[in-house]
């Protein structure tokens, strides 16, 4: 039996054209390929058997058309290596040029977010991927359940009843591309239910109240004091979202009395809390904030993610929801997933086996040694500097004099330190004080780089 166009070679698309035959359309054809780019320098080109099947040609017009941009120097044959596109200047298609310039790095990165790219468990995950996809049955490579895996709900939230206090169904759990990916998905649900206008904290991620106000949702400011945030302010908002455990960025977490009173609120009004519960693994001093969803699981919609504790790039995060809220979110997240089934079933694994457990031990160590050598840099460079919020996470804010900030923050660009203020992360419409301070993201840089972006940030210190 012939053998078939799809089983021979490597695909190559080649539309031979012009007057002048076969021979001299497919000449010209891989010509015009190799001068545009189109086959980069180095890459191998499909035999002449292979090619002339593909496109239903003689395969003696396809051998003359190789040798006759082999002699012409567009294309290189060695026996052994078969025939390749040689090494030769490219000349870019004609067109206005368009210069895309990078941003430049810097030379010392604390803006905080992010965690220690260079600690994640590569040899651990690879493990756990490999176990995972050995015993995945074969429907798991399917589209899917919309809410995630199984195997990752049901170890979810077996690990967030134990780790974090979260009265946790793995029906009601709902597995998201992090914690932008189930914004996306919450905010049209809440319009649709009614929603106007989600109360937000007075500082927090710009890019979050976007996502709210892109959904159609306007975001009103609370007030905030010595004890953190505030919620007396919340009325007739339908829902409110916060950082319970470890308010971004300030540090603080929510007070025992407020906690019970934005609870108490959502109950009487019938409105929702959105808890972000970001880095509620990584405290220090004493046991980890237990998660406000505890308090009433039909009132607190609890978000979660690996962002901190692994990597964001891993594009993992997770909702457990009130019954009817997972509902909607399931219909509104359509008919399949929107997650790599592979992260997910790696993360399932990475979790059962306790691996996950020894990656935050280990993490919340480093970052502790990382937390003190900041407090004690600063305590010796910078006397009239106050280090706050440091009881969890991985950040600090470190209050400056009053009318330093700008300045501070220029000195370190000129220092090559990306470093954010707190100004940055203040809502536009708070009514809270004016504190000049910065955001020091210490689980940003990796272990060699640290001791260097420590050093920069004490020079600019006032």
């Amino acid at each position: 039996m012939a053998e078939s166009w799809a089983t021979l070679g490597v695909d190559l698309h080649l539309e031979p054209a012009g007057s002048g035959g076969l021979r001299r359309g497919l000449t010209d054809a891989l010509r015009d390929a190799v001068r545009t780019g189109r086959l980069a320098p180095g890459t191998r080109l499909p035999s002449s058997r292979a090619l002339a099947t593909d496109l239903g040609i003689a395969r003696n017009t396809v051998a003359e058309a190789y040798a006759d941009l082999v002699a012409e120097g567009w294309l290189t044959a060695r026996q052994g290596s078969g025939t390749r596109v040689a090494e030769r200047a490219v000349v870019p298609p004609s067109g206005p040029a368009r210069h895309h310039r990078a941003p430049a790095r810097p030379l010392h990165n604390l803006v905080p977010g992010t965690p220690d790219l260079a600690a994640f468990p590569r040899a651990e995950w690879a493990r756990a991927a490999r176990r995972a996809l050995a015993a995945a049955p074969n429907d798991a490579l399917g589209y899917g359940d919309p809410r995630g895996r199984p195997e990752l709900r049901t170890a979810l939230a077996g690990y967030l009843a134990r780790a974090r206090g979260v009265r946790a169904d793995p029906e009601n759990t709902v597995i998201t591309a992090g914690f932008s990916g189930a914004l996306r998905l919450l905010g049209p649900v809440l319009r649709a239910r009614g929603v106007r206008t989600v109360a937000v904290e007075p500082y927090g991620l710009d890019l979050y109240r976007g996502l709210l106000e892109n959904a159609g949702l306007a975001t009103t400011a609370l007030a905030y004091d010595e004890l953190g945030t505030d919620p007396s302010p919340l009325d007739t908002e339908g829902a409110v979202l916060l950082t319970p455990a470890h308010q971004f960025p300030m540090g603080l977490p929510l007070h025992p009395d407020r906690r019970a009173a934005v609870v108490d609120w959502a109950r009487r009004t019938g409105a929702l809390v959105l808890e972000d519960d970001y880095d509620g693994e990584f405290r220090y001093d004493r046991q980890p904030v237990g998660a406000l969803q505890g308090l009433d699981p039909d009132r607190v919609a609890y978000l979660g993610t690996a962002s901190k504790s692994l990597a964001p790039g891993i594009r993992l995060g997770w909702m457990v929801l009130p019954p009817d809220l997972a509902e909607e979110v399931t219909a509104a997240k359509g008919h399949s997933d929107t997650v790599g089934v592979l992260e997910q079933l790696t993360l399932a694994e990475f979790l059962t086996s306790g691996a996950y457990d020894r990656q935050v031990r280990s993490a919340r160590l480093r970052y502790r040694r990382r937390r003190d050598a900041l407090a004690a840099a600063v305590a010796d460079r910078a006397p009239g500097v106050r280090v706050t919020g440091i009881a969890a996470g991985l950040h600090a804010v470190l209050r400056l004099p009053p009318g330093t900030e700008p300045a501070v923050i220029q000195a370190a660009a000129w220092q090559g330190l990306a470093l954010h203020g707190l100004s940055y992360y203040r809502h536009p419409e708070s009514t809270a004080e004016h504190l000049d301070a910065l955001v020091v993201g210490y689980g940003t840089p990796s272990d060699s780089a640290w001791a260097a972006a420590l050093e920069a940030l004490c020079r600019v210190l006032p």
